[in-house]
């Protein structure tokens, strides 16, 4: 069997976590923490030798240190396993706020990645990759160098995770490929209009508001209580409680109320164990229930350098976009990433939305007395007023991996192996080949 006849790899590498998986499946096979925990014991054994000392002695000392510093490392929930029961091992995040800054950590989490998780031979398979937005074109090269060089793969495809977040969100029975894609991941969030499958370069937007922070927000509650928490658990029992028991509000004052009148009843509990003691703790878990997701609607509540909430962000997004393809963005705003996937999470977005856009008609028309807001022309009455604009949030069970699974549809198709970069085209016009793909319009 070639490559061809067989499944394409989608790897959707995130800042907090990365999905991998066969095209055609409709789930990741793995999702695990981008994270790499590299063995420091090995670091100072490269040093030079002292003088007088023989260099074959030192020469082997290095080769011998940069084998095993190749070897031992671990990623994903082991790396973070590993670091917590050794202190030989530190963690290094490859990727923040959506750019890959260690691709010496980037590339070992691609092997172990596909040799330990998916146990395939990159040889025999074309694989597909995702980007964040606005990703300079020497990342795709070096990204290209490292899947062609170091594991000789036979077609490349990088694809924009908004559009593939897009076509992941179906409306109807076909796939809406004009849209705005709300992509609130661990580390970065953006929102991205996409109009014909082609992404609005100068229209994206970006808030320093991410699922970390969320995470971060309520340790800050729990911390400022006084919970019974250690500290080397408080950081990891905060994004477990994001996770299980946040929702998102429609009002937070009628929250504060129900909560202070039946606290039985809206307050939680979380039971741990303490590692070193192994004693059980219990803390209470109340107002960051609701308050942690709060910030992407009021995020002066937990920065005060930015102050403009999500709903405002993405308005202000496509109303720099064309004109003609505005209404087609406000019917068709997808939500992706796991920090999307709160209960409500959605209504609450498009009510607020729909606030801001129902002003925003009602003041134009205010502005044009009943009387003055016609012309006549020929006995025909043109009529100025704006119609209600149609605003729609779209919610779905796989939001929270919908960029893989838009790639595993995309990677299912005869199209994507004509899309791809090949090994001969980068043989013989080398990495440049990379910084582009060709235009791929089998989805839509």
């Amino acid at each position: 069997m070639d490559a061809l006849s067989r499944p394409a790899v989608v790897i959707d590498n995130g800042t907090g976590y990365t999905k991998m998986g066969f095209a055609g499946n409709v789930e990741p096979c793995f999702i695990t923490p981008t994270v790499v925990a590299v063995n420091d014991s090995f670091s100072g054994s490269g040093q030079p030798a002292a003088r007088g000392a023989p260099a074959r002695g030192n020469w082997l000392a290095q080769h011998s240190a940069g084998v095993m510093a190749d070897l031992d490392f671990y990623i994903g929930q082991e790396a973070l396993a590993r670091s917590r029961a050794s202190s030989s091992h530190s963690l290094s995040y490859p990727i923040r706020n959506g750019q890959v800054e260690n691709w010496d950590s980037m590339e070992r989490f691609w092997q172990q990645c596909i040799f330990n998780y998916l146990r395939c031979d990159p040889e025999d398979h074309y694989f597909l990759l995702t980007e964040s937005p606005l990703t300079a074109p020497e990342i795709r090269e070096y990204t290209g160098e490292i899947m062609f060089e170091t594991f000789n793969v036979p077609g490349l495809y990088i694809a924009v995770q908004p559009v593939l977040a897009l076509a992941a969100g179906y409306t109807t029975t076909k796939c809406e490929m004009t849209g705005v894609v709300v992509d609130v991941g661990d580390g970065a969030t953006h929102i991205v209009p996409v109009a014909d499958g082609y992404v609005i370069g100068s229209s994206i937007r970006s808030i320093p508001i991410t699922g970390k922070d969320v995470t971060q927000f309520i340790h800050q509650l729990l911390k400022e209580r006084g919970e019974n928490i250690p500290p080397e658990e408080s950081f990891d029992v905060a994004r477990r409680i994001k996770e299980m028991y946040c929702y998102t509000s429609s009002d937070v004052v009628k929250e504060f109320n129900k909560h202070d009148r039946e606290p039985s009843k809206y307050v939680k509990h979380w039971t741990g164990i303490k590692p070193k003691t192994g004693a059980k703790y219990t803390c209470d878990i109340g107002y960051e229930r609701f308050l942690g997701p709060e910030i992407f609607f009021n995020p002066e509540m937990y920065n005060n350098d930015f102050t403009t909430p999500l709903q405002v962000v993405i308005d202000r997004c496509i109303q720099s976009s064309p004109i003609d393809t505005r209404r087609a963005l406000y019917k068709n705003i997808v939500l992706s990433g796991g920090s999307t996937m709160f209960k409500d999470f959605h209504r609450r977005l498009q009510r607020d939305l729909k606030k801001i856009v129902d002003a925003r008609v009602r003041a134009s028309n205010s502005r044009l007395l009943s009387g003055d807001a016609k012309f006549f022309s020929d006995n025909i009455i043109y009529d100025f007023q704006a119609q209600p604009i149609e605003v729609n949030v779209v919610s779905h069970p796989i939001q929270r991996y919908a960029v893989w699974f838009g790639g595993s549809v995309l990677a299912s198709t005869a199209e994507f192996y004509e899309a791809c970069r090949t090994k001969a085209e980068y043989e013989e016009y080398g990495a440049s080949i990379c910084r582009s793909n060709p235009v791929f319009k089998g989805m839509y």
